[in-house]
Order: C-alpha cells, then structure tokens, then sequence
C-alpha cells in the first residue's frame, strides 16, 4: 500500500520517538524482564527546595554537571533520562549530549511528574 510523502514523514517521526523514548511502565517491565539493562539518570538542574525527590535508583548527575561527569556513566547500559514533566527540554538536551558521546540513550516519557502520578517509588534528596 503506498502512501503520501506526509504519512511516512508522520511514520518515520513516531518511530523516532518511539526509539528515543519509554514510558515508566514499559520501564519497570524491562527492568524486571532484564535487570541491568538501563542506567537511570535525573538530570534536572534545581535548587534543593524545589528538588526534594528522585525516582528510586536513579543517579543525580544535573544536565548543568552532565559533560563534567560523564566518566560515571556506564557504557554498557543505556542511559535512560528524566527532568521534570511533558514541558521541561532538559531530558531532550542530556540525550543529545549523551548521543554525541557515544551512549545508547532513551528519554523516560513524561519525566518525574509522570512517575509520582502513577504513585511508582521515589526516594528522597
């Protein structure tokens, strides 16, 4: 079936977005599916007061800091990143500073706003 040269732009856009992204459910199944398999990163950049919780696990490495420590990231996982919701670009710009490092690197859909939504585990600062 052919379609217009609009539908495989559309098409080839939402597989990107599919590839560079995973909601936090798809997330807790792979996790325990394949443990291991993501190294989870909050890169939000806030003052204390504001960032008072992080999702269980992850690491605190803020976007601000990111090309400084990027030595603590595991080459062999996949870098999974969240900032603060839907709105928040932070997440966007630590994957492309991760790409262009040579990482593997997804977006956690949503960021922490999502995750505390679905009431999943967060951990304090």
């Amino acid at each position: 079936m052919m379609g217009s040269p609009q539908q495989f732009i559309q098409k080839d856009y939402l597989e990107a977005v599919l590839a560079s992204s995973i909601s936090p459910m798809d997330y807790l199944q792979s996790q325990r599916a394949t443990p291991g398999k993501y190294f989870l990163v909050d890169v939000r950049n806030a003052p204390a007061e504001k960032k008072q919780v992080k999702i269980e696990g992850a690491h605190d490495i803020p976007l601000q800091e990111l090309e400084q420590r990027i030595g603590e990231l595991p080459k062999g996982q996949t870098i999974l990143v969240y900032c603060w919701d839907v709105w928040c670009n932070m997440a966007k710009k630590a994957s492309l500073i991760l790409l262009n490092n040579g990482f593997e690197v997804k977006e956690l859909s949503g960021g922490i706003a999502a995750w505390q939504q679905l009431r999943l585990p967060v951990e304090q600062l």
